[in-house]
């Protein structure tokens, strides 16, 4: 299962990791993923996702249909 969030798409990014000396080596920024339920009322059932802790924040503030909808225009979900 790879790391992607599944409303967001975030993934890891890379960089660098940068010694006192300024010696750079490359690593890697995981994505914060949590295996979250989430409750739809309009279809009376609960969903289970793996999203990133930023985009919970955002169904937090905007609700959990209206970023499945945004979610489905940007091609994340079928």
């Amino acid at each position: 299962m790879s790391r992607v969030c599944a409303l967001t798409g975030k993934k890891a990014m890379v960089g660098n990791n940068v010694s006192h000396a300024m010696n750079k080596t490359k690593r890697k920024f995981s994505v914060n993923l949590v295996k979250k339920r989430f409750y739809l009322p309009e279809e009376d059932r609960w969903i289970t996702l793996r999203v990133a802790a930023s985009t919970i924040k955002t169904i937090n503030k905007n609700g959990i249909a209206a970023v499945l909808k945004q979610a489905k225009a940007n091609g994340f979900i079928k």
